[in-house]
């Protein structure tokens, strides 16, 4: 099998599809799919509110077209699937996006197509879930009339040195014939080389436990943060010291959202259980992590308090919204469990992002977005995420921020200051 001469269609044009397609589209002819008109009308205008493309990126993919019309995909013989897969309000995944996809390309599959699924979920949905759907729309049959390969995506929003092509690229296919044809076709685009899995469950699996490991790393150094505040010293200096041995691995506390690490390991969860296993280590880093914004909210108030400082009625300024620093991705964002925690002990909540759209974290989370610049000054202050703009600021330039008639406390979720320093400024300070 040879697809060098096939038309490709990206199907989901976020923070993975669309890095893809513009790759693609610099070598062969590529169509950009997505449902949503107002991001394919973006896109046709050279931006990209996601900021993984610039404008100068999306000009050199000469071969690239964007497009929200179903029709448009039969011109396709290569359809590679890169849309949201999330979990509900019980942390079970919704593979909600990821039928409608396979609907989509259904009903424009014809007999020889290859469909490439990059979403990540447990191993052994291409099969036991996308691919009924595709048969059922096309009417084709499977590993006969079409077939399928699995190319799990390892996009970091935001990160401008690990990208799409820097990045070893693993790859799979439904016959080995396909697999090595999966496998070409990517092998024009990643520099970094390709590792070509045994098989779709393989690829699938590979995908959703490097998430879950670096999700059990961060609980196990969150747990430790925990422990150390009880006894009354600094996480960040016992890492420190801890990281002086060459194998020690240096994770560092934190709140763990994104689409990714606070996603997957519930997708693995999952599968487990269906085939009769409850998994233990992994729900437990599972829970510790997603009680951190509260531990932290908590954490605050309780130094708040001490300081005499009236909560109900007090203003707290929270730096910070994205799901991580210097990138304008909100999903799955945990400060917004940490302004609700906020918010149930009826603070006032000032929440700033240079980085986010306000419009996006409104609809979300129900949160607006302000400034903070020291003419309605707060009572304390939560920085949250690691913008550089923040990383900028001293504790000095934080504290001016602040009322000058009581002792405000410093959240510094992220260690970004000299906690000395802040300390000297007057502020009570906890971090994580």
């Amino acid at each position: 099998m040879n697809l060098d001469q096939k038309t490709i269609a990206i199907i989901g044009l976020g923070y993975v599809g669309l890095p893809l397609a513009v790759e693609f589209g610099k070598h062969r002819p590529v169509l950009g799919f997505d449902i949503n008109a107002d991001r394919v009308n973006e896109l046709r205008q050279g931006r990209d509110h996601t900021l993984e493309c610039s404008t100068e990126e999306l000009a050199l993919a000469k071969q690239l077209a964007f497009s929200c019309d179903n029709n448009d995909l039969q011109e396709a013989q290569v359809f590679i699937v890169t849309v949201p897969t999330p979990v509900d309000q019980a942390n079970r995944p919704d593979l909600t996006p990821l039928i409608k996809a396979s609907e989509t390309v259904g009903l424009a599959l014809k007999a020889g197509d290859v469909v490439i699924y990059e979403s990540t979920v447990y191993p052994g949905a291409t099969e036991e879930v996308c691919v009924p759907v595709l048969e059922r729309h096309s009417g084709l049959i499977f590993n006969k009339d079409f077939f399928c390969g699995y190319s799990p995506e390892r996009i970091n929003p935001g990160d401008k040195v690990n990208t799409l092509t820097t990045i070893r690229k693993i790859v799979s296919g439904s016959t080995p014939e396909v697999a090595d044809a999966v496998d070409a076709l990517y092998s024009q685009i990643i520099k970094a080389g390709t590792w070509k899995a045994g098989s779709l469950k393989v690829a699938e699996a590979a995908k959703v436990i490097e998430n879950s490991q670096r999700d059990l790393n961060i609980a196990f150094v969150n747990e430790l943060s925990v422990i150390f505040e009880r006894i009354g010293i600094d996480t960040l200096e016992v890492l420190e010291a801890a990281g002086s041995k060459w194998n020690f691995l240096p994770f560092r506390p934190g709140m763990v959202g994104g689409h990714c690490i606070g996603v997957d390991p519930y997708y693995l969860t999952h599968k487990a259980e269906e085939v009769g296993y409850h998994p233990q280590v992994i729900l437990a880093g599972r829970r510790i992590n997603d009680n951190m914004a509260r531990y932290a909210a908590r954490n605050v108030i309780k130094r708040m308090l001490n300081n005499g400082i009236d909560v109900p009625r007090s203003t707290v300024g929270v730096l910070g919204v994205t799901f991580k620093e210097n990138c304008p991705d909100i999903r799955n964002s945990k400060v917004a469990d940490l302004v609700r925690e906020l918010q149930a002990w009826n603070v006032n909540v000032v929440v700033v992002d240079p980085w986010a759209d306000p419009e996006e974290v409104r609809h979300e989370y129900g949160i607006e977005l302000s400034t903070l610049d020291g003419a309605q000054p707060v009572d304390s202050l939560i920085v949250a995420v690691g913008h550089e703009e923040f990383r900028a600021m001293d504790s000095a330039a934080l504290r001016r921020l602040c009322k000058g008639d009581c002792q405000p406390v410093l959240g510094d979720l992220k260690s970004l200051y000299d906690r000395h320093a802040a300390t000297r400024d007057g502020f009570t300070v906890f971090r994580l």
